[in-house]
C-alpha cells in the first residue's frame, strides 16, 4: 500500500519519515519531488577502456560539482551519478523511486540504479541520470528530477539495513549529517 499526501504528512509529524528541509508543495498525491544536488560523478573514459563486471573491472569516476545557478550539459547517450540535495529516510516504509513523466517524455532516464531504498537507508540517495534522446538535455542543481513514494511493509524487517546494509555505521552518519546540516 502506498501512502497518499495525507498519509505522508502525518508520518512526517510522527517521525516515521524523516525528509530534510521537507517543501510542501513539492508533495504530491501519493508522491514527494526529489531535488538534483550539486555533486555527480562522471566515468572518466580516458582511464576507462572497458567495464567488465564479473572480472571486477569497473569504471572509474570523477566527481564534479555544479554551483547553484550552474548547469551540467548531459549529452545524448551519456549516463552520470547524482546525488540527491534531499536527506530523506524511514525505518517504518519502504522508499521508492520513480521518474518524472515529463521528463522522461524528453529523455532523461531515471534510476536505472536502485529504485528501492530499504527501510533505515538514511543517506542523500546517489542515482543515475541517462539521457536516451538525440539532444543535450540541461540539469541545474535544486531541478526537481525524481519523486518518492512510500510504502507500508507488511512487519519489522528481520534484516534490518542499518545493521546489515551497505551504510551499518548509521548513527554516526546521521549525527555526522545533523552536524552539516547545523552548519
Amino acid at each position: 500500500m502506498y501512502l497518499s499526501d495525507v498519509d505522508i504528512k502525518k508520518a512526517l509529524e510522527a517521525k516515521d519519515i524523516v525528509i530534510s528541509d521537507f517543501d510542501p508543495s513539492r508533495l504530491q498525491p501519493a508522491s514527494y519531488d526529489i531535488l538534483l544536488g550539486n555533486k555527480f560523478l562522471v566515468v572518466k573514459c580516458s582511464s576507462t577502456p572497458y567495464v567488465d563486471p564479473e572480472n571486477k573491472i569497473l569504471p572509474e569516476y570523477e566527481e564534479v560539482i555544479i554551483k547553484d545557478g550552474e548547469a551540467f550539459i548531459l549529452h545524448p547517450n551519456e549516463t552520470i551519478l547524482w546525488t540527491s540535495k534531499d536527506y530523506f529516510w524511514s525505518d517504518k516504509y519502504l522508499v521508492q523511486l520513480w521518474w518524472k513523466s515529463w521528463l522522461a517524455r524528453i529523455g532523461l532516464a531515471v534510476h536505472n540504479t536502485a529504485w528501492l531504498i530499504n527501510p533505515w537507508h538514511y543517506l542523500n540517495i546517489t542515482f543515475e541520470l541517462g539521457n536516451f534522446s538525440r539532444v543535450p538535455i540541461i540539469l541545474r542543481p535544486w531541478m526537481e528530477v525524481a519523486q518518492i513514494l512510500f510504502s507500508q511493509i507488511s512487519s519489522p524487517c528481520e534484516k534490518d539495513y542499518k545493521k546489515v546494509g551497505r551504510f551499518k555505521d548509521w548513527e554516526e552518519n546521521f549525527v555526522s549529517y545533523q552536524e552539516k546540516k547545523d552548519i
